[in-house]
C-alpha cells in the first residue's frame, strides 16, 4: 500500500514535521523558515519518490571540510539517505572529496571530488552528470560558494582551500535537485538568500529546486525518510543506527563541526538526540 504526497493528511505531516526539525533554532533555522513555502519537506519528498519508481540513479553530495577532515554533520544523513533509497529502487551514489571519499569507497558507490580551486570544476560535474545521468541530485550539509566565489564555514573563516565544488553538479543539472542545510552556508541556501542576511555567517548563493531545512543537517535526512516511510508503508527509519553510523565514520577520522573533536556527536550534540528524534518520527508516521 502506498499513500498520496499530494494529500491534505501527507501536507499537514509535512507541515509537523518542519516545525518539529526547527523548533531548537540552533543556528536560527525557525527565524528564516518564513522564508519558505510551507510543505517543502512533502515536496522533496515526492521528487524523492519519483526517482526511486524510476530506479534512477540518484546523487547525494556531502562532506564539509572541517581542518584536515570531515565533519559528522552531513556523512552520518547521506548514510542513511543512501541505505533507505537503495531499499526503495534507486542507485544512490555519494559524490565527496577526500579524505571522505576515500574512506568510503570500499562500502558504497563513490564519485570523488576535487579539493580546492580549480579551473575544471564545471567539466568535472559535466563528465560526471554525463556518466550517471542522476534522475535526482541531493546536496546534504555541503559547503555552497558565497558570491564571492569563496565558502565560508559557520565561523566565517574562508575555508575555499579545503573546499571540493558540488554547486556545479547542482547549477548544470537537467534533473530536480534538493539541499539540505542547517546554517545558511550550504548549497541551496541561494533560495532564500537575502533572508540569511539577519544571520551571522556568510551565505551561500547557490540555489536549488527545493530547499530543506532543519536543525541539523542530518536530521532532514530523517525528516525524508520518515515521509518516505509514510508513503511507502514500510519502516524505513528502524533501519537508521546513528550510533553505528557515527561509530563508523569516528573510526575514518570525522570530528562533530562545533567541538572539532573525534567523538560521537553531531553539531555538538549527542547521538541520543537523533535516536530520541527517530523515535518521535516513528511514532508520528505510524
Amino acid at each position: 500500500m502506498t499513500r498520496s504526497l499530494h494529500s491534505s493528511e501527507a501536507q499537514q505531516l509535512s507541515k509537523t514535521i518542519e516545525d518539529m526539525l526547527v523548533e531548537r533554532n540552533l543556528r536560527g533555522m525557525k527565524t528564516i523558515q518564513p522564508a519558505l513555502t510551507a510543505g517543502y519537506y512533502g515536496r522533496a519528498a515526492e521528487m524523492i519518490q519519483r526517482a526511486c519508481e524510476q530506479q534512477g540513479t540518484i546523487l547525494i553530495g556531502t562532506g564539509f571540510p572541517v581542518t584536515d577532515t570531515f565533519e559528522t554533520d552531513g556523512p552520518v544523513g547521506a548514510i542513511a539517505l543512501y541505505n533507505a533509497l537503495q531499499t526503495l529502487g534507486a542507485k544512490p551514489v555519494l559524490v565527496c572529496g577526500p579524505p571522505l571519499c576515500t574512506e568510503l569507497v570500499d562500502d558504497y558507490r563513490i564519485e570523488p571530488l576535487l579539493v580546492g580551486p580549480h579551473a575544471g570544476q564545471d567539466e568535472e560535474a559535466r563528465q560526471a552528470l554525463r556518466r550517471w545521468k542522476p534522475s535526482l541530485i541531493i546536496s546534504i550539509e555541503r559547503p555552497g560558494k558565497a558570491r564571492d566565489g569563496n565558502y565560508y564555514n559557520m565561523r566565517g573563516e574562508d575555508i575555499s582551500a579545503r573546499a571540493a565544488c558540488f554547486d556545479s553538479f547542482m547549477e548544470q543539472a537537467l534533473c530536480p535537485t534538493i539541499a539540505i542545510g542547517d546554517g545558511g552556508n550550504e548549497i541551496g541556501m541561494g533560495n532564500i538568500h537575502e533572508t540569511l542576511q539577519s544571520l551571522n555567517i556568510v551565505p551561500s548563493s547557490t540555489t536549488c529546486t527545493e530547499l530543506v531545512i532543519a536543525d541539523v543537517s542530518n536530521w532532514g535526512a530523517l525528516g525524508l525518510i520518515a515521509l518516505l516511510s509514510w508513503h511507502s508503508d514500510r519502516d524505513l527509519l528502524s533501519d537508521i543506527d546513528p550510533m553505528a553510523i557515527l561509530q563508523y565514520l569516528s573510526q575514518k577520522g570525522s570530528v562533530d563541526g562545533v567541538t572539532r573533536l573525534n567523538e560521537l556527536t553531531e553539531d555538538g550534540l549527542p547521538a541520543s538526540e537523533g535516536i530520541e528524534l527517530i523515535g518521535r518520527l516513528k511514532h508520528l508516521v505510524s
